[in-house]
């Protein structure tokens, strides 16, 4: 089991705890993450109008879906194989 990481973020007074435990056993969660916010962005884009921005934000979308399923799956067999 991995060391707890805490995150702590300092907002005017008030502070916020993350706990980025998670991101270290399951490695492709930022990009996925990352995926949905690219994608939530091109439809954004779309419904404005700009096409080929949006075009542009899906397909880094769907490279950044890819590498964290990749990554999914390399640290699920890692964590099985012990």
């Amino acid at each position: 089991m991995p060391k707890k990481v805490i995150l702590k973020i300092i907002v005017g007074k008030k502070s916020y705890k993350i706990d980025l435990t998670y991101f270290m056993e399951n490695w492709g969660a930022p990009f996925i993450i990352t995926f949905m916010i690219l994608l939530s962005s091109a439809a954004i884009y779309l419904t404005m109008g700009n096409e080929s921005l949006a075009n542009k934000l899906a397909e880094y979308a769907y490279y950044a879906l890819v590498v964290g399923v990749i990554l999914q799956l390399a640290a699920y067999i890692k964590i099985n194989k012990n």
